[in-house]
């Protein structure tokens, strides 16, 4: 990639939807909540410029909007990765998620006392802000874009904190074959729906998961009972969540006891305040230079929901002044002017 080429993280539009629609299809099964379609991701975007405008953030109670907030990442003029943040889940319906336990079973007569894993069906993670639909061109998987492409989304939120929920999480993709098998589903949810883990993610994106509730046995799953290709992939990630997972890490993210109902992959969490670029970020008004300016790397994004943008980028700042300093270059990247706020954090 060339130097003056510069990766640009901004909200999608209707007519990144074709885009995007070869780019959902260029990635495994199950790595992102995008349609595949982009008749369908055109009202889906739509949909999500209206959740951008200030009047929209809040529901009438004061809690988030139910709105998603996809990204597009782009490097002159092309589309090459997707992000997304779902900013109050399961205001619509219920996030469903397994949640591992333990169980003991104890006899004394017997002197018996064993503990069992088993994984419960529950939707604590509603009401939470999730992270979700990270997709890019492989060739960048471990490149600075893919850094760009998950944080940025977080500097939107640190300009924006009503928006969001307090916990922040984010549902990995579990292990899955080229062909659409993936073990867990394969022990566990085809015996209660007769579908493929294809069919069933792809119902999941075009109708949501309500339907989960109705079919997904309501007992305890006993782990000790599932084919060994099921237990390992409980909390195991796919190879190409690997870097995403990576990101999120340094950032603060930890998996506790999610894991996703299809796949078996590990859901990370976070409160809002312990995420690091969120935490750590700051505030300033931005001061052009004509050449290259020599500096920290920041991670720089604009303030305004429906104009944001945000870039990887040299700057030197003077937080006396609370000034950042970035080439001109760089700043017209952002679409931004002398004098505007943007909020920055180290990369």
């Amino acid at each position: 990639m060339r130097p003056q080429e510069t990766w640009i993280l901004r909200p999608a539009t209707a007519g990144d939807a074709p885009a995007l629609a070869r780019l959902a299809g260029q990635c495994p099964i199950g790595v992102t909540s995008l349609p595949r379609e982009a008749d369908a991701l055109v009202e889906r975007i739509a949909c999500a410029a209206f959740g951008l405008d200030a009047a929209a953030r809040l529901q009438a109670d004061g809690r988030p909007a139910a709105q998603t907030y996809p990204f597009a990442l782009e490097v002159a003029g092309e589309i090459l990765g997707t992000s997304n943040i779902e900013a109050y889940a399961g205001a619509i319906e219920p996030v469903y998620s397994y949640r591992q336990e333990t169980l003991i079973h104890a006899s004394r007569e017997l002197g018996v006392h064993n503990e069992v894993a088993v994984l419960s069906l529950c939707h604590d993670l509603s009401g939470a802000s999730l992270l979700g639909g990270f997709a890019i061109a492989p060739a960048l998987l471990d490149s600075p874009a893919a850094e760009l492409l998950s944080r940025g989304r977080l500097l939107f939120m640190a300009a924006h904190p009503d928006r969001f929920a307090d916990l922040v999480a984010a549902e990995l993709l579990g292990p899955c074959d080229e062909a659409g098998n993936a073990p867990f589903w394969d022990a566990v949810g085809r015996h209660f729906f007769g579908i493929s883990y294809e069919e069933a993610e792809r119902y999941s994106r075009e109708k949501g998961r309500a339907f989960i509730a109705e079919l997904l046995p309501q007992h305890p799953v006993y782990v000790p009972l599932l084919p060994a290709a099921a237990r390992d992939a409980i909390g195991a990630v796919h190879p190409f969540s690997h870097r995403p997972a990576e990101i999120l890490g340094a950032e603060g993210f930890a998996f506790e006891r999610y894991v996703d109902i299809f796949d078996g992959g590990p859901t990370l969490q976070a409160p809002w305040s312990e995420i690091r670029s969120i935490a750590r970020h700051r505030r300033a008004n931005l001061v052009p230079h004509a050449g290259a300016v020599e500096g920290q790397r920041y991670l720089v994004a604009t303030m305004q929901a429906e104009s944001f943008r945000s870039v990887l980028a040299e700057g030197a700042g003077d937080p006396e002044r609370g000034e950042l300093w970035m080439a001109e270059s760089d700043i017209a990247a952002l679409q931004a002017q002398a004098g505007d706020m943007v909020v920055f954090v180290e990369a």
